[in-house]
C-alpha cells in the first residue's frame, strides 16, 4: 500500500532509462526484468526521487569522443579514471526516456545528472569528479528526509556511488537488489557489494 513507509523515508530509483535496457545503447543486462519490481517498491513509499541520465552529444564519457578508444575502455580525465562508454542518455533522445512500463506516477523529484560536458555522473548526490554536488543532499535534509532506499540500474555503478554517497551525507541507506541490477565489469559488481556493506550500506535480497 503506498505510504505505508514513514515521512522521514524516500526512496531513489537510479536510472529506469530505456537505453539501460535491452534494445538499449547501453544495457544492463535483463535490466528491463526489474521494472515490475521497483512498481511494487515504489507503491510501499510516500516519497520517491527518480535519477535520470542526461548527457549532451560528446559528453567526456563516450568513445566516441576520445579518437581511437572503444566503449570500456578505461583512461584518465582531468578528474581522475574514467570508463568510456557507448553513446547513451543524449538529451532529448528517446533512449534517455523511462522505460515505458515504469509506473511511479507520485514520483515527487526528477534528478537529472550527467548533463556537465566535460564530468561524468554516476550518483545521485555529486558528479564523478567527486566535488560538485547535484543538491540532492540538501534537498532530502531540507525536507527531513533521514532514510534512504536505491534502486536501478546499475548496482555496480550509479546504485553503488548513490549509496556510498548518501551514507557520507549522513543518511541510513538501504539498497534493494531485487529492484536493481548490475552490469559487472571484470568483477565491479562483487567489489560494489563488498564496499557498500563495509560502508555501512544494508543490502536488502
Amino acid at each position: 500500500m503506498r505510504g505505508s513507509l514513514g515521512e522521514r523515508e524516500v526512496l531513489i530509483v537510479t536510472d529506469p532509462q530505456v537505453d539501460f535496457c535491452p534494445g538499449g545503447a547501453l544495457a544492463v543486462p535483463r535490466g528491463d526484468e526489474i521494472i515490475p519490481a521497483i512498481n511494487q517498491l515504489a507503491r510501499r513509499f510516500k516519497h520517491v526521487i527518480v535519477t535520470q541520465d542526461w548527457h549532451p552529444p560528446g559528453h567526456a564519457s563516450f568513445a566516441s569522443t576520445h579518437r581511437g578508444r572503444s566503449p570500456f575502455d578505461a583512461v584518465t580525465l582531468d578528474y581522475g579514471a574514467q570508463t568510456l562508454w557507448p553513446d547513451h542518455c543524449i538529451q532529448g533522445t528517446a533512449g534517455a526516456t523511462f522505460h515505458p512500463a515504469l509506473d511511479i506516477p507520485h514520483a515527487e523529484l526528477i534528478v537529472r545528472k550527467g548533463y556537465h560536458t566535460g564530468i561524468d555522473s554516476y550518483s545521485a548526490f555529486r558528479e564523478n569528479d567527486r566535488k560538485t554536488p547535484t543538491g540532492l543532499a540538501g534537498y532530502l535534509r531540507e525536507r527531513g528526509f533521514e532514510r534512504v532506499t536505491i534502486c536501478g540500474l546499475a548496482t555496480d555503478f550509479c546504485v553503488f556511488f548513490s549509496a556510498i554517497d548518501a551514507r557520507e551525507a549522513g543518511f541510513a541507506t538501504a539498497v534493494a537488489l531485487d529492484a536493481s541490477r548490475g552490469i559487472d565489469l571484470d568483477g565491479s559488481l562483487d567489489r560494489a557489494l563488498t564496499a557498500m556493506r563495509d560502508a555501512g550500506v544494508e543490502l536488502r535480497p
